[in-house]
């Protein structure tokens, strides 16, 4: 009898899709944020009788046969592409990304990271960095005198001064797509890696070649549908408790043959 190793997998199963789950949960209010998927495969089969075999006793070809599936192990767990709800900040410097696409990063190591979190800051020299003080790719570097700065939809920035009407482009925000964006690998802090899994990344302008825009004065929200998530998280327990309960049924089916006198 397999059925104690194959629940013990669903038990298993169960338990990776809760954590999973949970972690969505957590950050249901982190900016930007893409909810991941669990998913699952069933295992390898012992073929009893294969199917299409030819019969003993009768020379027929078995249409079916037996195959007993030996449990279920995770397959994925990869990033679920949502465009989440964009909220109103009014700050210079946030950044909200409409459609497809990141924001370069430049690591402390000299690597590049990319990200959908658009909450920016200017640094002590001027820079645009992120909340833990990396600074964009582009190098933008806002002018200390600068009174107000503008950032359209196609990413170029403009500063303003006192006394001076026209504005002074600064730069551009580039943004970056990949070809298979479930591929990146997450390092934390909203930031991604390019893997070869998620191709290289192609770096353009926003509004071109299906490349989304930027929207100044608002963030991303969390693409987490809590009220999904809590209906995904009561199956998930329900799956984990039948799976508990087969090992019952198993121990008691094994505790009657010691029985037998």
């Amino acid at each position: 009898m397999n059925a104690l190793k194959i629940a013990a997998t669903g038990m298993a199963a169960q338990q990776t899709r809760v954590d999973v789950i949970s972690n969505n949960i957590a950050n249901m209010s982190t900016t930007a944020y893409q909810p991941r998927v669990a998913e699952f495969a069933d295992l390898l089969y012992q073929q009893h009788l294969p199917p299409g075999a030819v019969s003993s006793q009768t020379g027929n070809i078995v249409p079916a046969g037996i195959q007993m599936g030996m449990g279920v192990r995770p397959s994925t767990v990869s990033m679920e592409i949502v465009q989440g709800g964009l909220s109103p900040t009014g700050g210079d410097l946030d950044l909200a990304l409409e459609g497809r696409g990141y924001f370069e990063i430049t690591l402390p190591s000299g690597d590049a990271a990319y990200t959908r979190d658009g909450k920016f800051f200017r640094d002590s020299e001027g820079l645009m960095v992120n909340t833990d003080g990396y600074a964009l790719a582009d190098n933008i570097t806002i002018p200390n005198d600068t009174r107000r700065l503008t950032i359209s939809q196609d990413g170029t920035v403009t500063s303003y001064f006192d006394n001076v009407p026209e504005g002074q482009q600064i730069g551009t925000i580039t943004m970056t797509v990949f070809a298979n964006p479930k591929g990146l690998e997450a390092i934390g802090g909203n930031l991604f890696r390019e893997t070869a899994g998620s191709g290289s990344p192609i770096v353009g302008e926003p509004g071109t070649d299906g490349i989304g825009t930027m929207r100044q004065g608002y963030l991303e929200d969390s693409g987490v549908d809590v009220v999904e998530e809590i209906s995904e998280l009561i199956e998930a327990q329900r799956g984990y408790e039948l799976n508990s309960k087969v090992i019952t049924a198993a121990d008691e089916m094994y505790a009657a043959t010691t029985r037998i006198r």
